[in-house]
């Protein structure tokens, strides 16, 4: 089966649940899946709920857990670009139908690892791998060379209204 490029981007909710949904349907066809985390660290409900999937669905996070404001700061750097590494030996190595960048494009948009990374990525994935990135700001480069961009548009959000993000549904 031949493997493709999506891009989830936008200002909208729904990047991340698009993926966790995509992992869950791959795992249930037999597929092993990778989860890059990027930017985020923490026992999320959806970290606990992959854990189910253990023997084909792997997660790991390569952020400090801090909402990046401004220039990011050493160890930022250093997590992710220490991340983007694995991820190119995990997509190289094949054991992997299917590996997820989540939030991977806020990352290059921060400064933590360039686009270009991202680019490798894409042009040298085995044949039969699928390749998801998430995050806002996907460079446009990234969706130039991806089979598939999804954007998602904030219409309405409740959070305007002050409400915060509550466990099982946004964290």
């Amino acid at each position: 089966m031949k493997g493709y490029v999506h891009v989830y981007t936008g200002d909208g909710k729904g990047k991340t649940t698009a993926t966790l949904g995509l992992s869950i349907r791959a795992a249930g066809a037999g597929l092993k899946v990778f989860i890059a985390q990027f930017l985020k660290r923490g026992n999320y409900s959806e970290i606990k709920a992959l854990k189910r999937f253990s023997d084909l669905i792997t997660v790991e996070q390569f952020g400090t857990g801090r909402l990046l404001k401004g220039k990011p700061n050493p160890e930022d750097i250093e997590r992710a670009q220490k991340g983007i590494e694995k991820v190119k030996s995990i997509v190289s190595s094949g054991n992997y139908k299917m590996v997820i960048l989540d939030e991977a494009n806020v990352a290059v948009k921060l400064g933590l690892f360039p686009a270009e990374d991202l680019l490798y990525i894409i042009a040298n994935k085995p044949e039969e791998v699928e390749i998801v990135i998430t995050g806002r700001n996907a460079d446009q480069k990234v969706i130039e060379k991806a089979d598939l961009v999804t954007e998602m548009k904030e219409i309405k959000h409740y959070f305007q209204k002050g409400v915060k993000a509550r466990v099982g549904i946004e964290k």
